[in-house]
């Protein structure tokens, strides 16, 4: 029945109007660009990725054209069985280059390959033999056969009429290695969607996976290698190009050379690149969900490039959590995920008060500011999805979060899923274990299983991130934290604050905190001397309270956001856990940590800070101050 269908379409478009048809190709092309939305967004993100400097107006023109071009291809293919060899040489014309290489092979032959990319009109290119003048040589094809037997049977008799032969891939390739031994051609399709049977390299800066098959086939022969495409001259008017692939001669050499040279070929030539697939995902390897945040293929060629920094044309977009501690709790997985895809452009989204202490740590390529709360906040990610980012990793938990992901119009969007709740706006979940009891695990480690379970393959890295070590000279200040985001019950009492500072008469302190901070702190500082205790709360910004950190002997603080933002420092700290989970959200980076908590209060949480005696607090304090200095 499919055979019976394709031969009688396959005759009804030979036998009709030229001008009809190209009128016919137009609109269903327009109507898979305007009507397809996703194939439409799959268009633009992939001329978006490979010409980031070309206009919108240029893309979508390019992605039209490219739409109409894939059909006009199809009727053509179609129809070819049943077009004479007089309007077949009308339709087809050779370039010089072409019948150079022949000529060239006829006075001295070589084993050669052709190699065509998903430029359109392809099915031109199997009646190319009717142009060459003199003998043609012995000519074989590798393609993939239909699943149908009927109407592979029938592709392969129509694509055989002028002389060249198909080979099957499954019959394996010994038969076109035996063409290549009697110094004959092979033609093959060189892709860049070769799944996990392909080797890891470049294509417009984006990783993904080439076929080796022609690299590996010259390199065994010594082969010539050409590069073959349909150049449109109008409705189905086409000139076979071809231009020689210069190589070192190696498979990976090759591999790399096909696809720089059909980079160069594309963005030299905007005819030629309108009849690129770009409504095929050429890319589509590297977005298995399950190995999103890691680069795997058979074979690595990407350490073999002449550069030593991968282009960063991933676009893996984060949402931050909303409070400083979990940011910075975050950022030991922002490393891992460098090490694991350093293809990524890393952009990430968080509150702009964050903004300037990520820039200064280096974790991401772009930042993105939230927006004010307001009429305009969803607007503002809607408009974000001409940004065509690829996958977007969600660290919050909220269903504001969820929206400003799906807005984007990011495919894939990956985020966290507790018992009991739902997040539909996700398109991938990493669902917790029920057994999974959070109280008696890490932050760190939850969100370092959300991201193992889509391919992250480095560990946390929590080397804090300023180097140097922190000494403990008398001379050097000590940091105090009293404040604890208007939690109350987080809040080590003023009195006892006031106790560890009489109990350390030669020591000079630094009182830190928010302007909501200020009533405590001004009540610990009461009736010192000018110099004694400086109280800084609600006067410094984000990286000013960064480097006074810095400049501490060590740190005291309750559970909150100063206390790992110093932890990320590599300041030594004493933290002070009462109500809350130091099991949990307890600091994460390599700087001396000192955890204290009230006495018979459980590793997990729940006894009052109030019971906690500046004693103890002092006590660890000289013991910190004696130690010498570390680096971390």
């Amino acid at each position: 029945m499919l055979k019976l269908l394709l031969k009688t379409l396959g005759w009804t478009l030979a036998h009709s109007p030229e001008p009809l048809l190209c009128a016919v190709a137009a609109g269903l092309g327009d109507g898979v660009f305007f009507g397809l939305r996703r194939r439409r967004r799959l268009i633009l993100s992939n001329l978006h990725h490979a010409f980031p400097d070309r206009p919108p107006d240029w893309r979508r023109r390019i992605g039209r054209e490219s739409c109409r071009r894939l059909v006009e291809t199809g009727l053509l293919s179609l129809a070819t069985p049943f077009l004479s060899e007089q309007r077949l040489r009308r339709i087809i014309h050779a370039s010089p280059e072409l019948l150079a290489a022949y000529a060239t092979h006829q006075a001295s032959p070589a084993p050669t390959l052709i190699c065509s990319p998903h430029i359109a009109y392809w099915e031109a290119q199997t009646g190319h033999s009717l142009l060459v003048t003199g003998p043609f040589p012995e000519f074989g094809i590798i393609f993939r056969p239909l699943d149908n037997a009927a109407a592979d049977d029938w592709v392969r008799h129509s694509r055989e009429r002028f002389g060249m032969r198909l080979l099957s891939r499954r019959e394996g390739f010994a038969e076109a290695l035996k063409i290549l031994r009697r110094k004959g051609f092979v033609g093959v399709l060189f892709d860049q969607n070769a799944g996990l049977q392909g080797a890891l390299t470049t294509l417009f800066g984006r990783v993904c996976s080439t076929t080796e098959l022609p690299g590996l086939m010259a390199e065994k022969f010594g082969a010539r290698v050409y590069g073959i495409f349909s150049q449109r001259r109008a409705f189905w008017r086409v000139e076979i190009g071809l231009q020689a692939i210069p190589s070192d001669g190696t498979a990976t050499g090759l591999t790399h050379a096909l696809n720089h040279w059909l980079e160069a070929l594309l963005a030299a030539d905007d005819n030629l690149c309108a009849s690129w697939l770009w409504a095929h995902d050429r890319w589509r390897h590297q977005d298995i969900p399950e190995k999103r945040l890691r680069l795997e293929s058979k074979r690595d060629l990407l350490g073999d490039r002449s550069i030593t920094v991968l282009p960063r044309k991933t676009r893996v977009w984060i949402r931050l959590p909303n409070w400083l501690g979990d940011v910075v709790i975050a950022l030991p997985l922002l490393r891992a995920l460098r090490v694991s895809r350093p293809d990524a452009e890393i952009t990430l989204i968080a509150r702009p008060q964050f903004l300037p202490l990520l820039a200064a740590w280096g974790v991401a390529d772009r930042l993105h500011a939230l927006p004010r709360r307001g009429a305009g906040y969803f607007a503002h990610f809607w408009r974000a999805r001409h940004d065509y980012p690829d996958v977007y990793l969600l660290f919050t938990n909220s269903v504001r979060g969820d929206l400003e992901a799906w807005l984007t119009r990011c495919p894939q969007r990956f985020g966290i899923v507790r018992p009991g709740r739902a997040r539909p706006l996700l398109t991938h979940a990493y669902p917790v274990p029920a057994n999974f009891d959070e109280s008696q695990h890490h932050q760190l480690e939850l969100w370092e299983n959300f991201l193992r379970h889509f391919g992250l393959n480095a560990p946390p890295d929590p080397t804090a991130f300023n180097l140097s070590p922190v000494t403990c000279h008398p001379s050097r200040p000590i940091g105090l934290i009293a404040g604890s985001e208007n939690t109350p019950e987080k809040r080590w009492p003023v009195a006892h604050w006031r106790a560890l500072i009489e109990a350390l008469p030669d020591r000079r302190f630094f009182l830190f905190g928010t302007a909501g901070d200020q009533p405590i702190t001004a009540a610990i500082a009461r009736g010192y001397a000018p110099g004694r205790v400086t109280d800084l709360a609600g006067r410094t910004d984000l990286p000013a309270f960064a480097r006074q950190l810095r400049d501490c002997a060590l740190l005291v603080t309750n559970d909150t956001g100063g206390m790992h933002l110093a932890n990320a420092a590599g300041v030594p700290l004493i933290a002070l856990f009462g109500p809350t989970n130091p099991v949990r959200t307890g600091p994460v980076f390599s700087a001396p940590v000192t955890i204290l908590q009230p006495p018979g209060c459980p590793p997990s949480g729940g006894g009052s800070l109030a019971d906690l005696s500046p004693t103890t607090v002092v006590d660890a304090m000289r013991e910190l101050l004696a130690a010498p200095p570390s680096r971390v």
